[in-house]
């Protein structure tokens, strides 16, 4: 006769239950590269009933720049009440795991749980003596707080904002690097975490961490496929890309979009002077001047050589102008006449303005009619804002439009 476990299982069902639930989970892993669906995979198969059945699991992530543990998403009630009524409607639905992996968008839809916003305000520094999260990473291995002896060694942090007094931490690994942990416990059943619990959830934190990091590899190669290799703005190809999104949704919410096109001024002097290196370095300043001080909701990007484009969404004429103003000002502060080398030109930019729907009503019209106006600032002696006007076109088509 087999022998049976708690749940009922013979042995030899059991381990065929626990190898299904990870390959289950690993299959539907490899169906997407978003970050936020693999950990909604993982932690859904930690808490599910048809799954690990844990009253709460969480992950956490390292951010290398910070050396930080940084909480990211936690799937699981926030107290014995919640708990009662997320596990009966459960029940009552008969949701499978695979029913529960699928409902990812409904999952995002809901609004965010109170203990989902407590994990992601948790920042651990990674140092030996910031409990047993950070040691999950510096060692790369479980921890059972499951004795007086190791909660002692549990951070303030942790206990107050979990109220959690047993649980376990299995690291997150991809290769030979850690990425993360996860943490899960039992609160509000209060039963055991055994040895296999451990097993089966590395097993499962082994096939999360590899989904991790293909998903932050391509998240990666995404991101650096948008942007300019030298002042990690947006690149021309992206910025063409959303300006015809802002566009669309301009035109269906009957609001302005205002595109500021800006040209370094002096630049060719000043890089012929100086050399390539510096040229490169001032690019770079103007650049970080342009998207620190340009508005939350802008794009700013890099449009090629030392031009640069803005898009201003739900911005009028007059208020892109101001902003144009207030740019062109802190450019100008940054190089001052006095910090030039001698006989070479300080550096300002002038900018040019054209406004959906007024000046153009797609991609092309805004950019060439912010160029027209550009045009004027530079043909009026630097260092200036022009917003379009029709005259523009006169200057710029007679004589053709000069850089530096």
């Amino acid at each position: 006769m087999a022998l049976l476990n708690p749940l009922g299982r013979s042995e030899h069902e059991r381990i065929k239950h626990e190898f299904s639930i990870v390959y289950e989970v690993s299959n539907a892993m490899r169906t997407t590269l978003k970050l936020d669906q693999i950990f909604y995979m993982i932690l859904t198969a930690l808490t599910s009933h048809e799954g690990l059945g844990f009253n709460r699991a969480m992950i956490f992530l390292v951010n290398k720049n910070e050396n930080v543990l940084e909480g990211k998403m936690v799937i699981g009630p926030h107290s014995g009440e919640e708990a009662d009524t997320i596990w009966k409607g459960i029940e009552k639905a008969k949701l499978s795991l695979d029913d529960l992996l699928n409902s990812y968008d409904k999952f995002k839809r809901d609004p965010e749980s109170r203990l989902n916003t407590l994990v992601k305000g948790i920042k651990i520094p990674l140092t030996e003596d910031m409990g047993i999260l950070a040691l999950t990473i510096l060692e790369g291995m479980p921890f059972e707080v499951t004795t007086e002896e190791a909660k002692e060694k549990v951070t303030p942090l942790i206990k107050e904002t979990l109220q959690t007094e047993y649980f376990v931490t299995v690291p997150l690994k991809a290769k030979d690097k850690t990425l993360g942990a996860i943490l899960v416990d039992n609160i509000f059943t209060k039963k055991p975490i055994t040895k296999n619990d451990i097993r089966i959830l590395t097993m499962l934190a082994n096939h999360a961490g590899l989904a991790i990091e293909n998903s932050r590899l391509y998240e990666e190669a995404e991101y650096l496929s948008k942007t300019d290799w030298l002042t990690k703005l947006w690149n021309s190809g992206e910025l063409h890309k959303t300006l015809e999104k802002e566009i669309e949704k301009s035109r269906i919410g009957d609001k302005n979009l205002s595109v500021l096109m800006i040209d370094i001024d002096n630049f060719k002097p000043y890089n012929d002077s100086l050399g390539h290196l510096e040229g490169d370095e001032a690019i770079k300043k103007v650049s970080f001047i342009l998207g620190q001080k340009s508005r939350a909701g802008d794009y700013v990007a890099r449009y090629g050589g030392e031009e640069f484009t803005i898009i201003m969404p739900n911005t009028s004429k007059v208020i892109a102008q101001a902003t144009a103003e207030r740019l062109k000002k802190d450019v100008a502060n940054t190089f001052t006449e006095k910090d030039m080398p001698k006989g070479v030109p300080s550096l300002t930019i002038s900018i040019g303005i054209s406004t959906f729907p007024y000046d153009g009503t797609d991609r092309d019209t805004l950019i060439r009619k912010a160029d027209m106006a550009l045009y004027e600032a530079k043909r009026a002696g630097k260092n200036r804002v022009c917003v379009y006007n029709p005259s523009s076109e006169k200057g710029f088509f007679k004589f053709g439009r000069k850089k530096s």
